[in-house]
């Protein structure tokens, strides 16, 4: 048996051995990124669990428990931003009225168990914000508009 005479340059090896490391170097970060990864999805569905069971104990209706995760993740997402800001604030009071636009639009008195499932996100999620966000809640004009 005999040894092939070696046919490719020096330049040309390491070229190789760089590309070679370089790779390895990609698959190594992509593995450590889906590790967090996995560890903070183990996070978020066991908060959504909480979610679920908290919703259960009210009577709501309970969304799968991958689309809770998916949209509140671990932190509460957009829930959690900041409920307590001005800005968040308006946008919710926004969403509380007749449904017309422009001059049309007024405010109405809303059924008491609408804010049930932001509340119970918050005190989950960030319940630092909770305390704030009640009163809040406490100081709208709601009532037994929908029935049961």
């Amino acid at each position: 048996m005999s040894t092939p005479t070696e046919t490719q340059s020096t330049r040309e090896r390491g070229w190789i051995f760089i590309t070679a490391l370089v790779l390895l170097g990609v698959v190594t970060l992509a593995g450590v990124l889906a590790f967090s990864e996995g560890r903070e999805n183990a996070k978020a569905l066991a908060k959504a669990d909480e979610l679920i069971a908290a919703l259960e104990d009210a009577g709501a209706r309970t969304p799968d428990r991958d689309q809770i995760a998916r949209v509140l993740g671990d932190d509460g997402g957009a829930t959690c931003e900041d409920p307590n800001e001005a800005l968040s604030r308006s946008v919710l009071l926004a969403q509380l009225t007749n449904g017309a636009s422009g001059p049309g639009a007024r405010p109405v008195i809303v059924d008491s168990r609408v804010f049930q499932g932001q509340l119970l996100i918050i005190e989950i999620y960030c319940p630092d914000e909770l305390e704030d966000f009640q009163e809040f809640v406490d100081d709208l004009k709601t009532d037994d508009v929908a029935g049961s």
